[in-house]
């Protein structure tokens, strides 16, 4: 009966039309729509498919329900699918899934219902979105997630019970976001996690508040954070083993810093500032201390460390850097005789960093609002109110005020709230922030002014928030960046200013934004961009200017950015790209969109400079014939050439050439000559008429066959398949 069953499910499957143009495998019961032009998700999908992929679509807001007739869905992969929103509900219906994919997207925000269904779901990929802060409740429905990755995203606070509902989970990915605030509870729920990794991120002291939470973590990834000392006890983790501390700030570590991880075997400490280390005596379970990449100074002053590391058993690995005779020692070949005092001052004691005061604050809440001491949460939703409340508990750390018609901010609005990190003013009909409506708020770092009716600002309105970081200005009335705005916020990393008027960006514009990151202008109406208009953002990583009206490449704009890695000029009217266009950037840019612009023609040298940091190139829906040699793109992971009319003469051979070499899907496809229309550039004839063509053929077979003997063999190459899946087929 089984196999019955089986089979009258494979046959119903089967009968099922595959939607257009995803390829289906009913056999496996997989579903491929890779790269294409999809706008929402197929409705016409076979019922009993369980693997569905759909990377490399455009789908921007995946709706309530979307998978509901995919019920047997148990791995859904929406890679670079170009999702800024998840919908309350999105996934509700996939009850058996265990992997879902959503990385290098553009997600935001995940609200409290964005994952509503997913109680089987095992691994959640967000990877490489812009997620700026997750609300609370996000993950409660996860109680099977053993694996969550918030790498490479935007966030710089973690509020307190954040994560939980998770509770099998066992690594939590945090790498590569700008976390300077952690709560004391932020990792209260995770009784299963065995690793954490926060490594490349702003935290400028070891948070182990937090981090006392994790009784069962076994790894702790603490490197490339700006952390100069490491204080007494500060670490109570009962079962860490590996602790990295690698390519950090320390200039110190107290002796009974890691006392209170009994445990601890492996201590990472490479490229710090380290000049020595105390007898770490706290530490009896340590094998190894690793302290290459510091410039350890071997006087008499390390010599209590030298005899602990003899006398605990513990391998140290590093090098002397100073005194100029022992340079280039390793420490394990040192005797102590060697190691003199002669004129060496000892470094100066190291001090903690001051403790931060805690309050309990008090209880009181305004009336029609809720107030949540578990979570210091403040809510007033939608409670059609004409003034600011006022009288929330002291520790509050998030304000939600959204939907409310204020009007204006005026001048102490926020009396009390020292500790609040999180301030939400969507959608309030705000036409005026006054000079001094923030005061007071000396630790909020978020503040969402979204769909508001703001057509200026002044300096002055933020005058007491010194630490705010991400200011979401979107859905505005601004004409033009509003100038001086940014000089009393020295910490601002993320600016949205998409979907506002904004006709140009002239000299003096971002003046005070020395350390902006994430500099977001989509949705608005620029035309020119003065060569001066960036230049006090010299920090500046992702520049987005998609659905504006540039008509050509700012290049002298870039000039100054060195750190810039992301540039998006989608669907701006440039209809021509010169000569070395994105020189002054070459150097660090990796991600470049170049999509949907009508561009008619590249330049044999408009990518003169770029090269091997190139890892995704986007020219889809455009309208050159011909393009540049991309040879020395040899980082690419992504390349997307979807409706562009190639002209597939011999002038091409050298690019239908290089991309059979790629191991990557392209979506090349001829526009011309008419034998050759529709056909994929990979795949077209026409080229065999080409000079050359049996010497190419020969070179990239066997050069001692001829180019008759040589075609068998490319059959067989178009035979075999470079990745995982179908992706040939789509090439």
């Amino acid at each position: 009966w089984g196999l019955l069953l089986l089979a009258a499910a494979l046959g119903a499957m089967a009968a099922t039309r595959c939607p257009a143009p995803c390829i289906c495998d009913n056999l496996r019961a997989h579903v491929l729509c890779l790269n294409g032009n999809l706008t929402a998700i197929p409705d016409t999908i076979p019922e009993l498919t369980r693997k569905l992929d759909l990377r490399g679509n455009s789908f921007m807001v995946i709706p309530a329900g979307a998978f509901l007739a995919t019920p047997y869905l148990t791995h859904l992969d929406l890679q670079r699918c170009k999702v800024e929103r998840l919908q309350e509900g999105a996934f509700r219906g996939l009850g058996r899934l265990v992997y879902l994919n959503l990385a290098s997207n553009g997600i935001a925000f995940l609200y409290q219902e964005s994952l509503d269904g997913l109680f089987s779901l095992q691994q959640l990929i967000l990877e490489g979105n812009r997620i700026e802060e997750i609300q609370l409740g996000a993950f409660g429905h996860l109680g099977s997630l053993t694996v969550l990755d918030l790498r490479a995203n935007a966030l710089v606070y973690l509020p307190d019970m954040v994560f939980q509902g998770l509770q099998v989970l066992r690594w939590l990915r945090l790498s590569h976001n700008a976390l300077h605030v952690l709560g004391s509870e932020a990792f209260a729920a995770l009784p299963a996690l065995r690793r954490l990794s926060l490594d490349h991120n702003e935290l400028q002291a070891l948070p182990g508040e937090a981090l006392a939470r994790l009784d069962g973590a076994t790894r702790l990834d603490l490197g490339h954070n700006p952390i100069t000392y490491v204080a007494e006890e500060a670490l109570a983790m009962a079962s860490l083993r590996h602790l990295f501390l690698d390519h950090a700030a320390l200039q110190n570590v107290a002796p009974d810093a890691f006392a209170r991880s009994p445990q601890l075997r492996i201590l990472d400490l490479r490229e710090n500032q380290l000049q020595g280390l105390p007898p770490l005596a706290g530490a009896g379970g340590l094998v190894r201390v690793s302290l290459d990449g510091n410039p350890l100074l071997c006087s008499c002053l390390l010599r209590p460390f030298h005899k602990w590391l003899a006398r605990a058993r513990v391998q140290a690995e590093g090098a002397c850097a100073a005194p100029p005779a022992l340079r280039g020692r390793s420490l394990n070949s040192l005797k102590s005789p060697e190691m003199r005092c002669s004129h060496l001052r000892p470094p100066p004691s190291p001090t903690a960093p001051p403790e931060q005061p805690s309050s309990a604050g008090s209880r009181q809440c305004p009336q029609g609002c809720v107030c949540s001491p578990d979570f210091h949460h403040g809510s007033c939703e939608n409670r059609d109110l004409q003034e600011i409340p006022q009288d929330f508990p002291e520790d509050t750390r998030l304000l939600d005020l959204r939907q409310n018609p204020f009007g204006t901010v005026p001048p102490d609005a926020f009396p009390g709230l020292k500790q609040l990190v999180s301030l939400h003013l969507q959608q309030c009909s705000i036409r005026v922030l006054h000079p001094g409506a923030l005061r007071g708020l000396e630790s909020l770092v978020y503040l969402y002014l979204t769909d508001n009716h703001l057509s200026t600002l002044v300096a002055a309105a933020f005058e007491g928030a010194p630490q705010l970081a991400y200011l979401n200005l979107d859905h505005n009335a601004f004409t033009r960046v509003p100038a001086g705005t940014f000089r009393l916020l020295p910490n601002l990393i993320s600016l949205h200013l998409q979907h506002n008027a904004i006709g140009e960006l002239v000299e003096g514009d971002l003046a005070g934004a020395r350390g902006l990151r994430w500099l977001y202008l989509a949705g608005n109406a620029i035309r020119h961009i003065a060569p001066a208009a960036l230049a006090p953002t010299k920090m500046l990583e992702k520049l987005q200017l998609e659905r504006n009206h540039l008509s050509e490449v700012p290049t002298a704009a870039l000039r100054g950015l060195p750190a810039l890695s992301e540039l998006k000029l989608s669907r701006n009217p440039i209809k021509h790209m010169g000569d070395g266009v994105f020189l002054p950037v070459a150097s660090s840019l990796q991600h470049l969109y170049l999509d949907n612009m009508g561009l008619e023609h590249i330049s044999p040298h408009a990518f003169t400079g770029l090269g091997p940091k190139i890892r995704s190139l986007y020219l889809e829906s455009n309208k050159m014939r011909n393009i540049p040699d991309m040879s020395n793109f040899t980082g690419l992971e992504i390349l997307n050439l979807q409706d562009v009319p190639f002209h597939c003469d011999c002038q091409l051979l050298p690019f239908h050439r290089w991309i059979n070499k790629l191991n990557l899907c392209v979506g090349a496809t001829c526009g011309s000559p008419a034998e050759a229309q529709g056909l994929k550039v990979k795949l077209s004839t026409t080229f065999q008429t080409c000079p050359g063509w049996g010497q190419g053929k020969a070179g990239e077979t066997n050069p001692n066959k001829t180019k008759a003997a040589s075609k068998p063999s490319k059959k067989k190459r178009l035979g075999k398949s470079p990745a995982k899946g179908f992706s040939k087929s789509r090439a």
